[in-house]
Formats: C-alpha cells, sequence, structure tokens
C-alpha cells in the first residue's frame, strides 16, 4: 500500500466521521468543528484526484466563510439549544421517513450505475489532455474561453438575484434617521448654517 492509498484512506475516514459527528454532535459549536473537519477531509480527497483547483474552492469558500459564519452566527445569537432539542423529537418520524426514503434512492442508483460508452470520448471532446495541461489551467481555459459568454450570464442571473433579494428584504423603518447624500450636497449655505456673535463672558 502506497502512500496514495493511505492518504486516501485517512481523509475519508476523517470525512465520514466529521460528517456523523457534525448531524449526531450535540454541541453546536462542535458540530461547526467537526463540518470543518469534513470540509479540510473532502478538499485532501480532490487533491488526490488532481482536482486542485475544487479542493482550494472547498477550502476558501466552505471553511474560510461559511463555516466561519456559522461559528460567528451560532456563537453570537442567543439560541436556546435545549428547547430546539427538546421540540425535535416530534419531527423524528418524520424525519426517519424521509432518511429511508434517501437511502432507497440511492440504493436504487448505485444497483443500476453503468459507465457510458462514450463518456470518455465527450470529456476528450472539450477538456484538454489531462497529461499535458495543468488541471487549473484546463479548467481556466474551458471556462474562460470557450464559455465565456455562459459564464458572464451566469454571473449576471447571480446579480440580478442579489440585487432582487436587497429591494425585496429593504424595509424602511420610521423614525429612523437616514442620510441623504443628495439633499447634503445641494443644500444652500445661507439657509443650512447661521453666524451668532458670542459675546465676552456670555454662552450660547
Amino acid at each position: 500500500m502506497g502512500v496514495a492509498e493511505i492518504a486516501f484512506y485517512i481523509f475519508a475516514i476523517c470525512a465520514v466521521t466529521g460528517g456523523l459527528f457534525t448531524v449526531l454532535s450535540k454541541n453546536p459549536v462542535h458540530s461547526v468543528l467537526w463540518l470543518i473537519l469534513a470540509f479540510l477531509s473532502s478538499a485532501g480527497l480532490f487533491v488526490l484526484l488532481g482536482a486542485e483547483f475544487v479542493a482550494m474552492l472547498l477550502v476558501i469558500v466552505y471553511v474560510g466563510a461559511v463555516a466561519v459564519l456559522f461559528m460567528f452566527v451560532v456563537m453570537m445569537i442567543d439560541v436556546d439549544f435545549a428547547e430546539l432539542r427538546g421540540q425535535m423529537a416530534k419531527y423524528m418520524p418524520i424525519a426517519g421517513l424521509i432518511g429511508v426514503v434517501l437511502l432507497l434512492e440511492l440504493a436504487m442508483v448505485f444497483g443500476v450505475w453503468e459507465v457510458s460508452e462514450g463518456a470518455e470520448a465527450a470529456r476528450a471532446a472539450i477538456a484538454p489532455d489531462a497529461g499535458q495541461v495543468h488541471n487549473t489551467a484546463a479548467l481556466g481555459q474551458l471556462v474562460y474561453d470557450q464559455y465565456i459568454y455562459l459564464f458572464q450570464a451566469a454571473g449576471l442571473i447571480l446579480l440580478v438575484a442579489m440585487i432582487g433579494a436587497i429591494v425585496l428584504t429593504l424595509r424602511h423603518r420610521t423614525g429612523v434617521k437616514r442620510q441623504n447624500v443628495m439633499a447634503q450636497m445641494h443644500r444652500d449655505p445661507a439657509k443650512t448654517m447661521e453666524v451668532v456673535d458670542v459675546k465676552p463672558g456670555q454662552g450660547l
């Protein structure tokens, strides 16, 4: 057994263990830490597969942003987790039924799994040779060269979705003072400023 096989088993065991304890851990902070372990182990598996770019994305986006955000939210928001766990017992039958259905679907998928004969040819038609071009460089050529317009269109769709979410959730509360920049820029100094002649020994 080589180094790659040993690393694979270590990362695989850590990923499965991290995912299991993320669900089973009673402390939410510990759950987030186990989730970070699962993400890092998955990134290691991607490195072993030769997908370094996806591994770095997993570390930067999920570990560096999402998991840290979860940690701050869990630690800063005062949530009564004991009460939440007490209410969770009501939904256990439905959760168990959903879990059984998902397991059956996965068993059906893996039971009839077959590799298509034209899969390798279809992959080689759009992707460069892995032996000649690095994985990250090949992905960059594919996204920013052949599919640049679709990539930009996807970015515009996400931008519109973000603006729509901001507009839908924006609420103007009464009694809150807001800054009006245009009104401040176009104000008349003669109407907004007053020179007061303060006599010596007197106050305002």
